[in-house]
């Protein structure tokens, strides 16, 4: 899940204003029994959430792998228990895949929910004011109703498992009204390897109309907002190395190449004075906004003191000639995610490291590739190489940016749902962070992804303390059935 947004507005077909009345009312009686089933059940839906939380399924450390296995069966077993069909759990080569479906008539429209059940690691473990995997609610500022803490609360076991409860309330109360296929996978925090194999050998098992996702999140609670866009990734690592060992900096200080030295130097000149990236190429293939969309974007409810404060910084900071919003999401970035090389125990120790490392990261906007754009930070940061070291790129993961259009069936359907249970429209806003698999869906499948996330920025995933609100949680849940509802009617129409 990502952060900073911002807004993008186009003209939306008058054919889905005509319409909107009469789906609200059709929909809204279809829901009540819906509704009142889950507010009934609201007790229970947080405690099956706090038991799921309890299990540390990090996929990261293999020291856990027994427990990401336990939630894939946990869920495999819910899923059946709320009356999905066909329930397996797909093995492939790292942690499987849960899949489940309800096809209640082959004409109807299919709606592919997509979501993941591995959590990031707890570190730093002493910055928590609670153990991560043992959640308790309690009030903050923010969520005076109560917010629930614990590792992947938000990030995703809570956004993922209000698409189940949500399915289980239209099951209970008989107002599924299109068939659903569930794709719950347990590597999204490394990088969802073996996601991509499982959707090339099962096009025809994944075939469905849309693909509705919530790993995103909201503007505020009295401000909804959904995600249209997100950037693209491309993440390295570096290497530098100069003589063959440790050296006494007394002997060889001022001799020889200093790795470290040589690092920061070659990490500093990748911006010039502007904040603007100085690798050749790099801004080629990137698509500009028109001043008309960057005036809808200033009209987001950001507030730059409340975004200071939040973060205990004097001023803002990045590419110059774009604002806050603007730099967080429609353009790309280059980021140093870890450096280290040498020394760091206590007291001193006087030496010139032989190797040097940093983890560095990319975003990505449209149309920028994330292959290109490694190859040309390979190519350059290899040509800035002093002599006398030897420097080694290491390319990891990467994902391209995606857009999911305002004027399409599954976007309308989403801002209906959204209206319905918030009382106002939401906003559509390209996000600053990546989600590959999005991409990869329109590939491989020829669909486009409802982002309908429901965290808020404040919620502190992949972070000590992680948390989501109740608020938040419940009113998922209540939106979801909305959601099919209206995709339903508005694909009749």
């Amino acid at each position: 899940m990502v952060a900073l947004k911002c807004i993008i507005v186009r003209r939306i077909p008058n054919i889905f204003n005509k319409i909107t009345t009469f789906i609200l009312i059709k929909s809204n009686y279809n829901m009540e029994i819906t509704q009142a089933y889950i507010q009934e059940n609201r007790d229970r839906f947080l405690n099956e959430l706090l038991d799921l939380l309890r299990i540390p399924s990090i996929s990261a450390d293999p020291a856990f792998a027994d427990d990401v296995r336990k939630t894939a069966a946990v869920l495999a077993e819910g899923l059946t228990h709320v009356g999905a069909d066909n329930v397996e759990i797909c093995e492939t080569a790292g942690y499987p895949i849960v899949y489940g479906e309800k096809i209640i008539d082959s004409s109807l429209p299919t709606v592919l929910v997509y979501g993941h059940y591995d959590v990031q690691p707890a570190d730093p473990i002493d910055l928590w004011d609670s153990p991560a995997f043992e959640p308790i609610v309690k009030k903050t500022e923010i969520h005076p109703e109560g917010a629930i803490f614990a590792r992947g609360a938000c990030d995703d076991k809570g956004q993922m498992f209000m698409h189940v409860k949500a399915f289980e309330a239209m099951m209970k109360s008989d107002s599924l009204p299109c068939n659903v296929k569930f794709m719950i996978e347990g590597e999204e925090e490394v990088g969802s390897e073996n996601l991509g194999v499982f959707v090339k050998n099962n096009h025809d098992r994944l075939k469905a109309d849309v693909i509705l996702v919530s790993d995103t999140g909201i503007f505020a609670n009295d401000v909804p907002s959904i995600t249209t866009g997100l950037r693209g990734l491309s993440y390295v690592e570096v290497e530098v190395t100069g003589p063959n060992r440790d050296l006494h900096s007394g002997l060889y200080g001022g001799c020889v190449a200093n790795p470290i030295n040589i690092l920061a130097k070659m990490i500093a000149s990748l911006h010039d004075e502007d904040n603007k990236i100085t690798i050749p190429g790099f801004y080629d293939k990137v698509v500009e906004l028109s001043d008309e969309e960057r005036a809808e974007m200033a009209k987001a409810p950001f507030k730059k003191e409340e975004y200071l404060k939040a973060l205990d910084i004097d001023e803002v900071y990045g590419e110059s000639g774009y604002s806050t919003m603007e730099r967080g999401s429609i353009r790309p970035t280059l980021d140093v995610n870890g450096i280290w090389g040498g020394y760091t125990g206590e007291g001193a120790k006087t030496v010139i490291a032989s190797q040097a490392f940093a983890k560095i990261s990319m975003r990505l906007v449209p149309d920028q590739d994330p292959e290109e754009i490694t190859q040309l930070f390979y190519d350059h940061f290899m040509s800035i190489a002093p002599e006398g070291t030897k420097v080694k790129v290491t390319p990891h993961h990467g994902g391209e940016p995606a857009v999911t259009p305002i004027d399409s069936v599954g976007y309308q359907a989403a801002s209906m749902a959204y209206e319905k249970t918030f009382g106002k429209k939401p906003i559509p806003v390209r996000s600053g962070g990546s989600i590959p698999i999005v991409a990869m869906f329109e590939k491989e499948l020829g669909l486009k992804t409802i982002l309908m996330g429901f965290g808020l920025d404040s919620d502190a995933i992949h972070s000590p303390n992680e948390h989501y609100g109740l608020f938040n949680f419940y009113k998922g849940i209540e939106t979801i059935p909305y959601f099919f509802s209206y995709f339903s009617e508005l694909l009749k129409s």
